[in-house]
């Protein structure tokens, strides 16, 4: 369980894995910033938090992608909260398609989102959470660890999350930060409704990981005090069928 009073900041927090993982971390006894483009899905997200739990929230609407905004993003916590213990980099999105087919604005749009926007957030956050002896989770895929041939841009940004992060797992950890890796398959959420039917229009209830399995992941993460959760892969039980 989260630590009573700590600070927790997650980005895409306005649906999906982001939502659920600050409703998890706020029943856990954070305050929690929320952190996305959509503000009125924020709100909302915050109105509910605050409703049913003790949690003091904050919205704070931001595009990964644009690095001051970033930066804005995490100040604005800390100045707000006097404090940050735990950052979600949650933020992302996928485009499938052939490499050969995949649009230049698809590919940047990728790229800057799941990767400048880890790396921004992270490097904001670094010296807070230093402070603290807090936790950094960052959300990666089962993507980044096997081939992907319907979607390798996604699947490469991905790979590239676990690495970042383990890489900063070992430059931070001895300064007393946790660095953890949240990789699910397929979430029923809004997820990959940039190309197509999102992955909550394509699959139904029960049938792929719902988005509360992977925030009490998260949030497990998020918990520890001393350890640090390296990395916790949560598929769907018949993910290798067939393989």
């Amino acid at each position: 369980m989260t630590p009573q009073g700590s600070v927790a900041l997650i980005t895409g927090a306005s649906s999906g894995i982001g939502a659920e993982t600050a409703h998890a971390l706020a029943s856990d006894g954070a305050d929690v910033a929320l952190a996305a483009r959509r503000r009125a899905q924020l709100e909302t997200v915050a109105e509910e938090i605050e409703s049913s739990t003790d949690a003091e929230t904050l919205v704070v609407p931001t595009d990964v992608r644009e690095e001051e905004a970033v930066e804005a993003m995490v100040e604005t916590t800390v100045d707000h909260f006097d404090r940050l213990d735990v950052l979600v980099n949650n933020a992302g999105l996928g485009v499938g398609g052939d490499v050969e087919e995949l649009s230049t604005a698809d590919y940047r749009l990728m790229m800057e989102t799941n990767v400048d926007g880890y790396f921004f957030a992270t490097r904001a956050a670094i010296p807070h959470l230093r402070e603290s002896a807090g936790n950094l989770v960052f959300v990666g895929s089962f993507a980044g660890q096997y081939p992907r041939p319907a979607n390798p841009v996604y699947a490469a940004t991905k790979w590239w999350v676990r690495g970042f992060a383990h890489s900063v797992e070992a430059q931070i950890g001895s300064d007393g930060v946790g660095v953890s890796v949240v990789n699910p398959t397929e979430v029923r959420t809004e997820f990959a409704s940039e190309s197509g039917a999102s992955f909550e229009d394509r699959f139904d209830p029960g049938e792929v990981t719902e988005p509360e399995e992977i925030a009490e992941a998260i949030a497990f993460a998020a918990s520890q005090e001393r350890s640090t959760v390296h990395e916790i892969d949560l598929y769907r039980r018949d993910k290798f069928d067939g393989w």
